[in-house]
């Protein structure tokens, strides 16, 4: 069985909550979001992060889904997300709208 890593474990970028890189870049929104819990095996939003605002990507903070996608789809583990997850994978928009429904 393989063990699916999340984005922060992935990328060890150290800003999950008690991460290396917390007290100087914050905790990453992607580890915190837990209403995409559970979302292709994942942590909070951490198998979801590239619909998630606010993560910290080639260096610097992301903005919104619309201003960071195009970048988010060439990262190699979003390829790796929607490979291990092909016949399961959630798109996007069902992400997205999972998102406002439960701001509502």
């Amino acid at each position: 069985m393989t063990i699916k890593q999340n984005c922060w474990e992935y990328k060890n970028c150290g800003r999950e909550p008690s991460g290396n890189n917390v007290q100087m870049l914050g905790v990453c929104p992607a580890a915190t979001e837990k209403k995409l819990h559970g979302v292709h095996d994942g942590v909070n939003a951490g198998r979801s992060c590239w619909v998630i605002a606010g993560t910290f990507c080639h260096g610097k903070k992301q903005g919104v889904f619309s201003q960071k996608f195009n970048s988010c789809v060439e990262c190699d583990f979003y390829q790796i997300v929607k490979d291990e997850n092909f016949q399961n994978f959630q798109v996007s928009i069902s992400l997205l709208q999972r998102l406002r429904e439960s701001e509502s």
